[in-house]
């Protein structure tokens, strides 16, 4: 049995503790003794962190680790590690890593032979799929989609086929413009998944047709507030005939049908036949009798 799942941290230990994600007594027994005992708690915000600690009555060192200093930071902490000193990685809330800091640390970690113990806890990616209803043995998890419209937009089209479910967070603010993109990108009738404000006391949950997304938070303002886990189910595979077109349409625009055959055959994995037949059909030419 792992030493630190009884006691106090173990020296020259980098310590990953998640931390609520909403309710406080969701922060577990065990990770209130590492963070109790170790020599340091680097917090992606000490404020934030600090306000935690002092509700469970742990008075730690504390120093702040996030995505704009992280890299200038990965030195000290090593050095820490190097003297025997123990160190705890927390995020505002959840899981480090998990769309939060802390992967160059880690890493640097690892690649300095210094041990890496990761408590289980709250992730609020995990907690929403598990209650969505949609198909969790295989799942993707992408965290914040593009930001803006057009980027954001492209990256759903890129990913009308995806195999698994898919899982992504979503701020207050862009709720809505991702909501009205979705029913576009992957059809209206496609299964989507909604949790906000996960272990909070207005937790919600919702699950339905793409297309009726939007609808639903429109009907209450306070259903467009605070942190949002989205879900969608996965896509149906491609039809070969979609994915030739595809790659067909540009290549004919400056390539003769037999030559644009023969880069889509070699990128599909097709028969050069078939897709020559294709590419004439495209091109408004009748398929030649003869093989080429």
């Amino acid at each position: 049995m792992n030493p630190a799942s009884e006691g106090a941290a173990e020296a020259g230990t980098l310590y990953i503790v998640p931390t609520p994600i909403g309710n406080l007594s969701d922060l577990s027994p065990r990770a209130l003794r590492v963070l109790d005992s170790v020599d340091v708690v680097a917090a992606e915000d000490t404020r934030t962190t600090g306000a935690m600690l002092t509700h469970f009555g742990i008075r730690a060192r504390l120093t702040a680790l996030h995505e704009h200093n992280e890299s200038q930071v990965v030195g000290s902490l090593l050095a820490r590690l190097a003297e025997a000193q123990s160190v705890a990685l927390v995020s505002d809330a959840g899981t480090p890593l998990i769309s939060d800091p802390g992967f160059r640390l880690v890493d640097a970690v690892r690649s300095a032979g210094h041990p890496v113990v990761a408590l289980p806890g709250p992730c609020a990616a995990v907690a929403a799929l598990s209650a969505a209803g949609l198909p969790s043995d295989a799942f993707s998890f992408f965290g914040f989609p593009p930001p803006k419209a057009g980027a954001r937009r492209d990256w759903l089209q890129a990913h009308v086929h995806w195999p698994h479910t898919m899982v992504m967070y979503e701020s207050s603010h862009r709720i809505q413009g991702l909501a009205a993109d979705l029913a576009p990108a992957f059809g209206a009738s496609r299964q989507v998944a909604l949790a906000r404000e996960i272990s909070k006391r207005f937790e919600q949950h919702w699950r339905g047709e793409a297309a009726a997304l939007p609808s639903w938070l429109a009907e209450d303002d306070n259903r467009q507030r605070g942190e949002f886990v989205v879900m969608v189910a996965a896509g149906a595979p491609p039809d070969p005939e979609e994915a030739i077109d595809r790659l067909l349409r540009p290549l004919l625009e400056d390539l003769e049908p037999s030559r644009a055959a023969r880069v889509v055959a070699s990128a599909l994995g097709e028969r050069r036949n078939t897709v020559y037949r294709r590419a004439m059909a495209l091109a408004g030419d009748a398929p030649p009798t003869a093989k080429e």
